[in-house]
């Protein structure tokens, strides 16, 4: 076994040791040795498994438009990554979002049970708004009126006088004594809201940030569009002094004083924040503008019964696809084929630490990309291994056999998986161009399990069978290779 052998063998190691301790784990924790209150790992590896396996709550949404308004499919497509990103970053994980043309995007929440939770990261997803309030601050929480999508431009409506009355010839009557009769009340007129005016949308954001305060606590620096840039630039010099709000869904959610004017487009959100209320506002801010408006039309809950049913029998199917396979290996290779069986435990290990670590949201289609390629492993070990028996006919020594089977077995291992790997791009792609995450799910493991393979075919297998059959001389023990 030469030097370089020997180096694979240095990675494949840790990594087979890495791998099983994924596997295993459910959270990865590495204690930081400078602060025993920090971790320098803190990450959770709990499989996922999608909505057909779990159960978890499926909610259909819809424009807010009338029936006949055309909607462009980026706008919704544009929406659905928006939304999707909010829903995420609310700690709604795993969450599964298909565009449904021409109005419509199916959203899926595995794991969880509470629609009024679901629906209300959903609802909070809509139009953000920074507003013009004047000189005194809005508390938070209060739901206003705004002129945004309204031929509306002042900053404020105020209550009209009320017109003077016409003077006529008619002669007006003595008001009655008669202690009788009871005066009417007198109706007091309704106020008529105040409408604030909105000076930008989230639209115009670019780029929102949380940083550090000079003085501690956490601020959030905001980027607007270089078209929205200038806009900002002379309301902000124009209301010195003055406070700015910032709405969604006509509730304000802060309340700012303008310092000084911004000339840049690039502004620091300053405040007593906390790490976990600067994240919060920030991602209010960088996903509060949705393109178009969405409402809820539908949802259901999906139970797990299904689900468990079909993760057992996947289970039991995997686990004899996989013994076959080692049997069958071991049988017809013999030694060799015991490498590979080995070359294979290492390739499944290595999938479920990707789909762990990713993370990869598993569904039924997805385990069934992983078992398909289980079968494209070996398909590798097999034309290497009939080379090798090739080459050893052919009277060549072990080492020589084992090194010219990989370099002639080599192209059509390559050119085989290289067009299952495009195949995978194209299911891909279809899958998110028209909403079918089934087929995205059996695309992503194949192809990830396809690349791993090769991985284990070139790399591991080769490694495993000089550091094994260097020794062994194949003339003194033919059955050994199946010759």
């Amino acid at each position: 076994m030469n030097r370089r052998q020997y180096n694979w063998l240095i990675l494949i190691i840790p990594l087979v040791a890495l791998a099983i301790w994924v596997d295993v784990s459910k959270l990865i924790t590495v204690p930081n040795p400078f602060n025993s209150q920090t971790n320098l790992i803190y990450r959770n590896v709990d499989t996922r498994l999608g909505l057909d396996l779990r159960g978890g709550l499926q909610v259909l949404l819809e424009a807010d438009l009338p029936a006949d308004a055309t909607i462009s499919s980026d706008d919704l497509n544009v929406t659905r990554q928006i939304l999707e990103s909010r829903a995420n970053a609310l700690g709604v994980s795993e969450v599964v979002m298909q565009v449904a043309p021409p109005r419509r995007i199916v959203a899926e929440f595995p794991g969880l049970q509470d629609p009024e939770q679901v629906i209300a990261s959903l609802q909070q997803t809509g139009l953000l708004e920074f507003v013009d309030i004047g000189s005194q601050p809005i508390a938070e929480g209060t739901i206003i009126q705004t002129d945004f999508g309204t031929s509306t431009s002042a900053t404020t409506t105020e209550t009209p006088a009320s017109t003077p009355a016409t003077p006529t010839d008619t002669p007006t009557s003595t008001p009655t004594t008669d202690p009788s009769v009871t005066p009417a009340p007198t109706e007091t007129p309704a106020a008529t809201p105040t409408i604030y005016h909105t000076v930008l949308t989230g639209a115009a954001l670019s780029a929102v940030n949380v940083q550090a305060a000079s003085l501690g606590g956490f601020d959030i620096a905001t980027t607007f569009k270089s078209d929205a840039a200038t806009t900002f630039a002379d309301y902000t010099g124009d209301h010195v002094n003055q406070y700015m709000a910032i709405v969604l869904d006509k509730r304000v959610i802060s309340s700012l004083i303008i310092k000084s004017k911004i000339p840049n487009g690039q502004g620091v959100i300053e405040g007593k924040f906390t790490q976990d209320s600067a994240n919060t506002l920030a991602i209010q801010l960088r996903y509060g503008s949705l393109p178009i408006p969405i409402k809820v039309v539908q949802s259901r809950s999906v139970g797990p019964t299904l689900g468990e049913e079909s993760v057992r029998r996947s289970v039991i199917a995997g686990i004899i696809g996989l013994l076959v396979v080692v049997i069958f290996m071991g049988l017809y290779y013999r030694l060799p084929g015991l490498i590979a069986d080995a070359a294979l435990i290492t390739f499944a290990l290595i999938c479920l630490m990707l789909y762990k670590l990713i993370p990869v949201v598993l569904t039924l289609s997805g385990i069934a990309g992983f078992i398909l390629s289980i079968g494209m492993a070996v398909d590798a070990n097999i034309l290497i291994f009939e080379r090798l028996k090739e080459e050893l006919r052919a009277g060549r020594t072990l080492r020589q056999a084992i090194d010219l089977a990989w370099k002639r077995a080599w192209p059509s291992i390559r050119d085989s998986n290289s067009s299952t790997l495009i195949t995978c791009v194209i299911l891909f792609w279809f899958g998110s161009a028209f909403g079918a995450s089934v087929v995205k799910g059996f695309a992503l493991t194949l192809a990830l399990g396809v690349g791993v393979s090769l991985f284990t075919a070139i790399i591991v297998t080769r490694t495993f069978l000089h550091l094994v059959l260097d020794t062994i001389k194949s003339a003194e023990h033919p059955r050994w290779f199946g010759i």
